[in-house]
């Protein structure tokens, strides 16, 4: 039968039914069954409420075969500028059907308890009872100053001379605030606690800072590489490049993979491997983006 159950188990059903409700439901002959009045009433009133489950199962279902839906993510400010955003575009084109609800913020957001698909952060520090896949390369970073800066300062030629400068000190995760900058060169790795007079966790407002000439700064490439070819700002050290680390996309593992976020998983898989041999990230000497997202700013300036 269609039902998947045997003759008697349905009579038996039916029977329960009508005891229940006191009436005959069905006529029953040796040769036939058909509606009493009753039972066409009971079945007219519940074919809407049967084709309304129907179509809510087949809408479930369609989650399992197409990606569709919303897709919220929680993203550091950095990844969403220099990763995310300039991959909207494709990703958008690739699936029409996925709405992203993007959130930006230096805190690694729990991502189970207020509801997001998934988080993209650093890949330092993701939880155990997560998956983590890691999206981009080692994550390039600049020491850089305006050329206004460099006149009216002292020299730079190690990462200890930083100790005479003015840092402009961007947070990149919640609760650093970016005091500690790490070199290596070819024979060493040095950490140095920078001092300056701005601590920010906004990433265009630190780009701002070290272009008007408030101090050295540590920006990722992508971001003062145009900045750096037109000539507004001159890397500094360029025999100690920064040590960083990678962004991971992370989601919980206590459950089955939404469609929608495998299809973003998969897509920026195609995009780090599509990306030029020897660059970092999925997305390489990006000119800056601007994004109107949720981004918290916290500013704290003191006098230097």
């Amino acid at each position: 039968m269609q039902l998947g159950i045997s003759t008697p188990s349905l009579s038996q059903t039916i029977r329960s039914l009508e005891e229940q409700f006191g009436v005959r439901l069905l006529d029953r002959t040796t040769r036939s069954v058909a509606l009493t009045e009753a039972g066409e009433e009971l079945l007219g009133k519940l074919n809407p409420i049967i084709e309304g489950l129907h179509n809510a199962l087949d809408g479930v279902n369609a989650f399992r075969h197409k990606p569709a839906g919303k897709l919220r993510l929680a993203v550091h400010p950095v990844a969403a500028v220099t990763v995310i955003a300039p991959l909207i575009a494709r990703f958008v084109a690739e699936y029409p059907e996925i709405r992203l609800d993007i959130c930006v913020d230096c805190e690694r957001k729990d991502i189970v308890s207020e509801r997001f698909d998934a988080g993209i952060h650093l890949g330092d520090g993701v939880a155990q009872d997560m998956i983590a896949i890691p999206i981009s390369g080692k994550f390039r970073l600049n020491t850089v100053a305006s050329r206004n800066y460099l006149d009216r300062s002292g020299p730079l030629s190690s990462p200890d001379d930083l100790a005479q400068h003015n840092c402009v000190k961007y947070c990149w995760a919640d609760g650093a605030v970016g005091q500690s900058w790490k070199f290596r060169n070819s024979e060493q790795l040095v950490e140095v606690n920078v001092k300056g007079s701005l601590e920010v966790n906004n990433l265009d407002l630190a780009l701002r800072a070290a272009l008007d000439g408030v101090g050295v700064a540590q920006l990722p490439e992508a971001t003062v590489a145009p900045f750096i070819a037109q000539g507004s700002l001159a890397p500094v050290l360029p025999d100690w490049p920064p040590q960083w680390t990678d962004f991971a996309l992370f989601y919980s593992s206590r459950r089955h993979v939404p469609v929608k976020l495998r299809a973003l998983v998969d897509f920026l898989r195609r995009q780090s491997r599509q990306s030029a041999p020897g660059e970092s990230g999925v997305i390489a000497r990006t000119a800056p983006v601007r994004l109107k997202l949720h981004e918290d700013v916290r500013l704290v300036a003191n006098a230097h």
